[in-house]
């Protein structure tokens, strides 16, 4: 049972599979991804199958899933301080894109349609311990 991999995380693109990959390969942890060749290849599948996998052998996966729990990234300012949530004051705060009118709906629509980058795009932040959404100070 030892010797078998665990899927201990998922991400959409192979890009940062890759990077938490190298950082567990660096303390020692052998490390195995699974579809990231099918995401490469096409990123639009990467929602149909689940992702890219990032599997451990069983006797790492402890270590490894505290090593990811330590790197999570959240948003800093141009400080590079990290952000503070106007509600709870708290620093779990994460960016996020989201259509929240029609210039941005129709902008959405358009680039499905003509495989194009979107026109325009909101972003906004939401604090991950009291759910406040709060928009972007730039």
């Amino acid at each position: 049972m030892q010797n078998t991999f665990i899927t201990i995380a998922k991400f959409q693109y192979s890009t940062e599979a890759e990077i938490i990959k190298g950082r567990l390969e660096s303390d020692g942890i052998q490390v195995f991804l699974k579809d990231n060749i099918t995401i490469d290849t096409d990123p639009l599948v990467s929602q149909a199958i689940g992702g890219v996998k990032l599997k451990v052998l069983a006797k790492d996966e402890e270590q490894a899933r505290a090593i990811l729990k330590s790197i999570k990234i959240y948003s800093v300012d141009n400080e590079g301080h990290p952000m503070v949530c106007p509600n709870c004051k708290g620093e779990h705060i994460k960016m996020y894109s989201t259509i929240t009118n029609f210039k941005s709906l129709m902008s959405f629509l358009i680039g499905l349609l003509f495989f194009t980058l979107p026109f325009s795009t909101r972003y906004q932040y939401k604090c991950e311990d009291c759910k406040t959404e709060f928009p972007t100070t730039t």
